[in-house]
């Protein structure tokens, strides 16, 4: 079935490169060209690819892919950990069989209603295995993580967050890490996580996925019951609503350096679309969706239901209603203007 999957959203990925904007299947989590081997590999309990395509990330220092893809690989192992059971039987020390396991186990762990405990006994070996690794930030991440759900001190996740910034100071899996502790540690700080995140983007490269940090704030901020959350239609302090919309607006430059339906800037984009209708910006909404093509990711959708896919859709209807013109017969509708309509949160 996986084999099938697979094979089947490459063509169709192929087949719409050159109109994202088509309204026929769309993809959850579709691999891009490089993970797609190596997961077809891993249904077969196969290593080889997938280290492989680790070990080049490495030796490239593609930190950014790296943390993709090994995110990406630790999630398939949660259901099928053989091809990962063999790798390490094979070469217990290999640093890429270590990241992917140290990955997994955390996210298992994630879930426990004994997490904190759990995380707390492997942290120190997730910091280990972190600190052999050379300039490699990956593991790093995977340490911030995993000191969160342990539930860390400031003085301690500092520590790591020194470790992680020493080695790469722009990389995003680390970052996010970091604001997410941050907005643990301290409820309410939306300011606080702004800044950090406008901070980092404004210090990194032009074309650093970093930049993308401060969109992950506001989705921080837009996901908190007292800034306009889920069960509330509050509306954010003027103050913080202009930073929310400069946020979006960093992001829609960043989405504009990609080609349209490109896998690896579909979760940007589909964040952004998530954002951009919580603050009412249908329009712009409704563009970053046609550039988004067939490409759904799970992030941010399943946070809401346990069926993202579903979710994607429902919103993209929603939007392009929205966003259409007025009709001459009503004079109503949708203001076609970007920021439009945004006395209210929406509902998404």
């Amino acid at each position: 079935m996986l084999r099938a999957f697979l094979r089947t959203a490459a063509a169709r990925a192929r087949a719409r490169s050159t109109r994202p904007d088509q309204d026929d299947d769309v993809l959850l989590d579709a691999p891009d060209d490089r993970l797609a081997p190596a997961l077809l590999a891993a249904a077969r309990g196969e290593h080889t690819p997938a280290a492989g395509l680790l070990a080049g990330t490495r030796e490239r220092a593609e930190w950014e892919h790296r943390d993709r893809y090994t995110t990406r690989l630790a999630a398939f192992s949660r259901s099928r950990s053989e091809w990962l059971d063999a790798w390490r039987i094979t070469d217990p020390q290999d640093p890429d069989a270590l990241l992917v396991a140290a990955r997994l186990a955390v996210a298992r762990h994630w879930d426990s209603p004994d997490r904190a405990l759990l995380l707390r006994q492997l942290v120190p070996a997730v910091v280990s295995a972190a600190e052999a690794a050379g300039p490699d930030p990956v593991p790093w991440r995977t340490a911030l993580d995993a000191a969160r759900g342990a539930g860390a001190g400031h003085a301690e996740f500092e520590r790591l967050w020194a470790q992680a910034v020493r080695r790469s100071p722009h990389h995003y899996g680390c970052h996010v890490a970091a604001l997410e502790y941050l907005a643990a540690a301290s409820p309410g700080a939306h300011r606080e996580c702004l800044d950090f995140a406008e901070t980092a983007a404004q210090d990194a490269p032009e074309d650093a996925l970093v930049r993308a940090l401060p969109l992950r704030a506001a989705f921080t901020c837009l996901t908190t019951a007292d800034v306009g959350g889920d069960d509330t239609d509050a509306v954010p302090p003027q103050g913080l609503r202009a930073r929310l919309d400069a946020a979006a607006d960093r992001a829609i430059a960043l989405s504009a350096a990609h080609p349209a339906a490109d896998p690896w800037a579909a979760e940007l984009r589909n964040l952004l679309v998530y954002v951009l209708l919580r603050l009412d910006r249908h329009a712009d909404a409704a563009e970053q969706l046609r550039l988004t093509g067939p490409y759904v990711t799970s992030f941010p959708w399943a946070r809401e239901t346990d069926d993202p896919l579903g979710r994607f859709l429902q919103v993209r209807a929603e939007a392009r209603t929205a966003a259409a013109p007025a009709s001459p017969a009503t004079g109503s509708g949708h203001p076609r203007s970007g920021r439009g309509g945004r006395g209210r949160l929406g509902d998404h």
